[in-house]
């Protein structure tokens, strides 16, 4: 029996990729670099903030100088505009509303920055009582390493078997078969089927009250 689901945070809980897109945009602008459009940030996000800046740097500026330079700038305006765009996906709110009431332990998995995680949950859902909101944080690996599921497990005292994690990327999917936990696709978020599929993802849910009837 399931005793408690973790969520992904990103393209499973809120849809913040509009506001993703215009600070990496912002920053690269700082140092003349090419931007992209929103769409192409879908597959750009997912693994942690040093990786969307690699991802949208040009080729031979893909280092460590150049990385560190627009990070800064992306830190100093998401800080101001984190939820300029960001909205929780349709159903959610609710999703984790009847979670609650039914007993469920709830928690946040993401490789967002944790200050920015903790600040967005709280902004979008400060009715819901989570066991444990975890984002990136020095000296973690981020995922698809499953440190991080370990900890919130550890947190709420329950089995890995008593464990669903929920989220939309082939690194979801990753993070769950290594950390021995189960593990549900979400169909709304930035990436495709396909990328699920090839991680080893089972099953899928394309609306959040499915979520209900699968537990």
């Amino acid at each position: 029996m399931i005793k408690l689901i973790i969520f992904d945070l990103d393209g499973t809980l809120l849809d913040t990729i509009e506001d993703l897109a215009n600070a990496t945009n912002h920053a690269l602008k700082q140092f003349n670099f090419p931007l992209h459009d929103t769409a192409t940030y879908r597959f750009f996000v997912g693994n942690g903030i040093n990786k969307l800046i690699e991802r949208a740097l040009p080729e031979e500026h893909k280092n460590a100088d150049a990385i560190s330079m627009v990070k800064h700038e992306f830190l100093k305006y998401y800080l101001f505009h984190a939820d300029d765009c960001t909205k929780p996906y349709p159903g959610i709110t609710e999703l984790l509303t009847k979670l609650q009431q039914g007993g469920y332990q709830l928690g946040v998995a993401s490789n967002k920055m944790h200050d920015a995680t903790v600040d967005l949950v709280k902004r979008f859902f400060p009715g819901i009582s989570f066991t444990s909101v975890l984002g990136q944080r020095d000296g973690i690996p981020v995922k698809p390493s499953p440190e991080i599921l370990n900890e919130i497990v550890s947190t709420a005292g329950v089995l890995k078997s008593e464990t669903l994690y929920i989220g939309d990327s082939g690194i979801d999917a990753q993070t769950a078969i290594h950390a021995n936990i189960q593990f549900t696709g979400v169909l709304w978020g930035f990436r495709p089927r396909r990328e699920l599929e090839e991680a080893g993802t089972e099953r899928f849910v394309e609306k959040p009250e499915e979520i209900l009837f699968n537990l």
